[in-house]
Order: C-alpha cells, then sequence, then structure tokens
C-alpha cells in the first residue's frame, strides 16, 4: 500500500490509541486540563477520549473522511492550550519529562498539517 493510502489509516490509528489512553489511564489526561474550563477535569478527558475515537473512525472511513481529518485538525488546535498547561505545569519535573512536555508543543504543527493533508488528499477514496 503506497505512503499516501496509509496515511489516513496511521492518522485514525495514533487517534484511536490516543482515545483508549484517555479511558485507560484518565488521571494523567485530567491534570491538563486547564481549570478555567467549566465542569470537572474527568468530563473533559473522557469527551476528549471520545472525540478522538469518533474522529478516528471518521477518519478511517472514506465517505467520512474529509470533514473527519478537518475536525481532527481543529481538534488538534483545540487541545492546545492543555499541551501549553502541561509545559508550564511540569517545569520543575526532572529533565525527561520536561523535555517531553515542552516537545509536544511544536509537534502540534505537524500533527494539524497531517490531518489537512488527508482532508485533501484522502477525498473519496
Amino acid at each position: 500500500m503506497p505512503r499516501s493510502e496509509r496515511s489516513p489509516l496511521l492518522l485514525a490509528g495514533l487517534l484511536a490509541a490516543a482515545g483508549v489512553a484517555h479511558f485507560a489511564s484518565p488521571r494523567k489526561f485530567d491534570e491538563t486540563i486547564p481549570a478555567a474550563l467549566p465542569g470537572t477535569p474527568r468530563t473533559w478527558t473522557y469527551a476528549s477520549g471520545a472525540a478522538e475515537l469518533a474522529l478516528a473512525a471518521g477518519i478511517a472511513l472514506p465517505r467520512t473522511r474529509k470533514p473527519a481529518a478537518l475536525a481532527a485538525a481543529a481538534f488538534f488546535v483545540g487541545v492546545f492550550p492543555a499541551n501549553v498547561k502541561m509545559a508550564v505545569d511540569w517545569r520543575h519535573r526532572p529533565t525527561p519529562q520536561k523535555a517531553a512536555a515542552i516537545g509536544r508543543l511544536p509537534l502540534q504543527v505537524p500533527l494539524v498539517l497531517w490531518a489537512r493533508s488527508v482532508a485533501k488528499n484522502g477525498e473519496g477514496r
């Protein structure tokens, strides 16, 4: 299978794995939820995990790939504040954890671009 045909499935797999992780280990995600959001962090953790699973399913299906991939791009932008909060909260942790938290920030850009590319190239496949 050519790389361009695998790309949507890889993105769907990444989102599915992240979605499952939100349910399997919610506590670590709860800590990244900004306090300014209404409701409990656990509600946001589960909602985020459910959204990732729904996006994964949408991207995996050719008929819904384009709108799901565009929604995934918006989702990656939307969770950026949680990644910033994590980087700020982890600034006093050991260097490897601090580096991981800070390293996640620029990774949002290629994720957004990847999702947009899947939306553009995956239409009708």
